[in-house]
């Protein structure tokens, strides 16, 4: 009880210095501190589903030191990670991969001849995405040894126990009761067809009566549970026969308090989920002036001001409500705002039958997160050519979260898909009326990012005006060196431009607006009236910049010897720190395109001025 004690109050002071995911850890602090207690890690592998939950976890095995560091640069990473610790057996940060892993570990460990537990703990709302029941199915249809520890933080599946349940969950995970319930299924097998599946029923029904969990059972698990997860005397005799089980799978279901322990916290589970600075005295947290809304509330509002004018607009979110701004349009519009739960695949599908119905979805999903329905945007929505938009939130770095939440890849995986819309917003001007042009497009799918953060601060139009499809601007007018942005970049190639300038070196700078189509006519001009052509993005490789060159090279706008360079995201994952000095760091700040473009026009040139000042 001590250490419970201690480690909650140090998980508080820590995160109120580094900011981070508060309320799931404060949930497992009892639950951590027994799965150490009773298991052998590292050489027993604990793996943590998402990461929220694992802070305590960090700090019991050897990282309290650094747990002032959290989402720092150069410090701990917010999530498990395999290159900061042995007790970290599988990195997470996306969700519901934790039984999948395990069942791994387990398979390999009896391939191997070893004997260590292998322990998964899911919760936090992983359990309601497709792949941990795929890894249920899985494990329950084998025979290996896996603890599966489910974490329900938010009682979505049973209520709160008291004594009697937690008297039956050691009853039910005793050697005892394991040894005669493999008796009995034995038995069973012998019987006639009729007879076992009489006593199959009569068996359901009992453990429907007495303790719940059937479903689980039925896909091939010991189910053990509910229990209160916040109680030592529940928690440890229970895990410590799950530990000497011989049996498996076995499924411990363990019921916690989101926040727990921390009076702000528990008040407030959404708000405390992930947290900025605050004052541990008081709970309030420290956030920053902003000097204009940010990406996501301009997305939102410019969301609400289509769906006024349109009844068929509807969104929906995969469980992040809040982080995508649906949740200002779901108070406008309840009856047209779906959350699904952790399930992106699904809230593809689902957003493709709307469509095929007449209604126009819009699909609000983090970039990063985009990349688990991969499949259902090529198979369901992009062959179909249904007009789902997806409105891709958190476009480029993305800072303190580091190489697992960055949005760098969408531009590669969506730009190969035929006849598909693709857009990017310089300003959050330029979002409202993207916003309204993909609310405008009826025939076809699309998309359009941006990035996490506040804006630049632009004036905003009073109503968003449909841009016309594959058509840029042009936005500074010069003679030598074209700067072609996509994306928020813009501002830095401005500033380019203006050092650049300061050099006798004349910038125009351009704003594609589109990745697909691409606006060829602009592309053509920038080509033939200046020397060196620079593109710039905020993706990977494969991106806008390899659209621009393959449509250069196809349509021979390279022949007259036009130096072209494209900047993109370094090819590698990059941990967290601030976006700006990332960005700067990657080369796509005003500095780095600047000497982009002194190393495109080459050394002779450079010798030129510098004999000329001189």
């Amino acid at each position: 009880m001590q250490l419970a004690s201690e480690l909650r109050t140090e998980l508080v002071d820590a995160v109120s210095v580094t900011g981070g995911h508060l309320g799931a850890g404060l949930g497992v602090i009892e639950l951590t501190v027994a799965l150490h207690y009773l298991f052998n890690t590292p050489r027993d592998r604990l793996i943590w589903d998402v990461g929220h939950q694992a802070y305590p976890h960090k700090i019991l095995t050897g990282r309290r030191d650094r747990i002032r560091t959290l989402r720092q640069a150069g410090g701990l990473s917010g999530f498990t990670k395999r290159a900061e610790s042995e007790y970290d057996p599988f990195g997470a940060a996306h969700s519901s991969t934790s039984i999948s892993a395990g069942l791994g570990m387990a398979v390999a460990r009896d391939l191997d001849g070893r004997d260590n537990h292998v322990i998964a703990v899911i919760g936090d709302g992983a359990m309601s995405a497709g792949m941990a029941y795929e890894a249920i199915n899985n494990a329950g249809a084998r025979d290996e040894r896996l603890i599966v520890i489910l974490n329900d933080n938010d009682m979505s599946i049973a209520p709160p126990t008291g004594a009697l349940s937690a008297y039956l969950a050691r009853m039910t995970s005793s050697g005892t009761y394991l040894y005669f319930r493999d008796i009995a299924k034995q038995l069973a097998k012998q019987l006639p067809k009729s007879w076992e599946r009489r006593a199959a029923r009569v068996e359901e029904y009992t453990r429907h009566l007495w303790q719940g969990g059937a479903w689980f059972e039925e896909l091939g698990f010991y189910y053990i549970g509910p229990i209160d997860g916040h109680d030592f005397n529940h928690l440890l005799p229970v895990l410590k026969n799950v530990r000497d089980a011989k049996n498996g799978p076995i499924l411990v279901h363990v019921v916690t308090k989101k926040g727990k322990g921390y009076a702000p916290a528990e008040a407030s589970d959404d708000k405390y989920h992930g947290v900025a600075k605050f004052n541990v005295i008081t709970g309030a947290q420290v956030k920053p002036k902003a000097n204009a809304p940010s990406y996501t509330r301009v997305f939102a509002d410019s969301l609400v001001a289509e769906a006024e004018k349109d009844k068929r607009i509807v969104a929906i979110t995969a469980a992040m409500p809040d982080g995508t701004g649906l949740d200002v349009f779901g108070k406008r519009f309840p009856d047209r705002t779906f959350d699904v739960g952790i399930a992106e695949q699904h809230a593809v599908t689902f957003a493709a039958g709307l469509a095929t119905e007449g209604m126009k979805p819009f699909a609000a999903i983090y970039s990063t997160f985009l990349q688990r329905g991969y499949d259902q945007v090529v198979h369901d929505v992009a062959i179909q050519r249904l007009p789902v938009r997806f409105a891709i939130d958190r476009a480029g770095f993305v800072g303190a979260d580091g190489a697992t939440h960055a949005g760098s890849f969408d531009l590669a995986y969506l730009g190969c898909l035929p006849d598909f819309v693709i857009m990017a917003a310089a300003d959050e001007a330029e979002l409202v009326h993207m916003v309204a042009t993909a609310a405008a497009i009826d025939d076809r799918p699309s998309a359009f990012r941006y990035p996490r953060g506040e804006g630049t601060g632009v004036d905003l139009p009073k109503v968003g005006i449909p841009l016309e499809i594959g058509r840029g601007r042009i936005v500074r007018e010069g003679t030598k060196i074209a700067l072609l942005s996509f994306g928020t970049r813009l501002q830095e190639c401005l500033k380019a431009a203006d050092q650049l300038a300061a050099l006798g070196l004349s910038t125009t700078v351009a704003d594609a607006r589109f990745m697909k189509p691409l606006d060829a006519d602009l592309i053509a001009r920038l080509a033939r009236e200046h020397e060196v052509m620079i593109m710039v993005e905020e993706g990977s490789v494969g991106g806008f910049g390899s659209h621009v060159l393959h449509h250069l090279a196809t349509t021979g706008l390279l022949d007259r010897g036009l130096r072209v360079r494209s900047l993109v995201l370094p090819d590698q994952f990059i941990d967290q720190d601030t976006p700006a000095l990332m960005y700067e760091r990657a080369g796509l700040g005003a500095a780095g395109i600047v000497e982009t473009a002194f190393g495109a026009l080459g050394r002779a040139w450079v010798d030129r001025q510098e004999g000329g000042r001189a």
